[in-house]
């Protein structure tokens, strides 16, 4: 497949990079990779490398386009956050919106922990 992407590239032929590969397997892998962590818009329990849906489609094309212009990784994935806003991604940005996606984790380890020792000290007074 890769092969007849190569021939419609040097023939001037559009090819579809929603669905092909870029060529340069190193690029490839690094916009694989970015793909991974964009979640698609219409499933959203997939990622875009995974999804089937003609969005996920076209920001596979859009990444794939963006990282065989040379653009890094970090600047397609900020532009994506930037036109589509940090739902777009599995591992959102630290804001104020995003404050409370990273902080509940740790309150609700620390109120386990607090529970378990308070359960524990109940346990040696009995």
């Amino acid at each position: 497949m890769s092969m007849m992407i190569a021939l419609a590239l040097t023939a001037g032929m559009p090819v579809d990079l929603g669905y092909a590969q870029i060529p340069d397997a190193t690029k490839e892998a690094q916009a694989a990779e970015l793909m991974a962590e964009l979640r698609c818009l219409v499933c959203q329990g997939q990622s875009i490398h995974d999804s089937d849906v003609d969005m996920a489609a076209d920001m596979r094309r859009v990444v794939r386009q963006k990282i065989a212009a040379g653009e890094k990784p970090s600047e397609v994935r900020a532009w994506l956050i930037e036109r589509y806003g940090s739902y777009v991604t599995y591992d959102p940005p630290l804001s104020w919106a995003t404050a409370p996606l990273w902080l509940a984790p740790l309150l609700l380890l620390a109120a386990g922990l607090w529970l378990a020792r308070g359960s524990l000290r109940r346990r040696r007074r009995a």
